[in-house]
């Protein structure tokens, strides 16, 4: 009896033993991971807790795909119609993708800016025979920035600036001083601190937003805010979204500027369905030596 009691605790030990769930090894087990922030990973399918994105299995290599831009008619003048074709190729063997994976309720985010940063525009392409397309007028001459945000299928997601001249004498580049004066947009008030105050290249700097939400407000496109970042002279094009954000009257998003330089910033919410936008203008240091 003394042989079976001690034969019937072993087969529960190792059964126990068994059922224990092994740590996942990332080697071998399948990562899961957000396609907008790559820091946020699980070892599971599901949403990404920051932006609610659906976790993508897998982390596919970073890869820039190729986006070819057809303006019409050439050469563009201002307050004149024109027309914008975008075509996306692979960076393997230059095939048309036509197959894109929606990021924040569209297949593909466009902001347009001017050189003197006067003119700034967020909206969507929309996707007919293999390409974008998208309708605008173009209202001064010079320099244009066109910055499209679009993630192919089983890629990862593209951030791929185009340049677009417009006839004749262009406007000079812009001084910007430090602005970070209190906003009144459409229907919302926006305020802006920065943790540190002085911002510093190639460090992250937190941009909290305080909001006049008595009314509340809504997520736009998804998000509980866009962000776009540009330097005065348009070389540095950043799309991002709230880090830390709940429908509430603050909203943090972080940011790395990758050079001394000035940034303007613009922010969208949107409240009452009231679609808000309000810019600054953010000074950015060189790090201490």
């Amino acid at each position: 009896m003394r042989a079976a009691g001690l034969v019937i605790l072993l087969i529960c030990v190792s059964l126990a033993w068994t059922q224990v769930p092994a740590t996942p090894d990332p080697k071998k087990d399948l990562v899961y991971s957000c396609p907008m922030d790559r820091n946020i990973r699980s070892n599971g399918p599901g949403v990404c807790p920051r932006c609610g994105m659906k976790l993508v299995a897998g982390i596919p290599d970073p890869v820039e795909y190729h986006l070819d831009l057809t303006v019409t008619p050439r050469p563009l003048k201002p307050l004149e119609n024109a027309h914008l074709k975008f075509d996306v190729h692979d960076p393997w063997k230059e095939s048309p993708v036509t197959k894109f994976t929606v990021v924040h309720e569209k297949l593909f985010h466009a902001f347009i800016v001017s050189r003197d940063l006067q003119f700034f525009v967020h909206d969507h392409p929309t996707f007919e025979n293999g390409s974008f397309h998208y309708n605008i007028t173009f209202p001064k001459p010079g320099m244009y920035r066109i910055l499209g945000d679009f993630y192919p299928e089983a890629a990862t997601p593209q951030l791929i600036a185009k340049t677009v001249f417009v006839a004749g004498p262009e406007p000079p580049a812009p001084a910007l001083p430090r602005d970070y004066s209190t906003k009144n947009t459409e229907n919302l008030k926006v305020q802006l601190s920065t943790i540190p105050a002085e911002p510093v290249a190639g460090g992250t700097t937190r941009m909290q937003f305080t909001l006049d939400t008595a009314d509340g407000f809504e997520k736009y496109l998804g998000a509980w805010g866009h962000m776009l970042a540009a330097s005065d002279d348009l070389i540095d094009l950043m799309h991002t979204h709230p880090y830390l954000a709940d429908g509430g009257p603050q909203v943090q998003f972080n940011l790395v500027f990758p050079r001394a330089r000035m940034y303007r910033i613009w922010v969208q919410f949107q409240r009452n369905g009231v679609i808000n936008t309000a810019h600054f203008d953010i000074p950015v240091k060189e790090p201490a030596q």
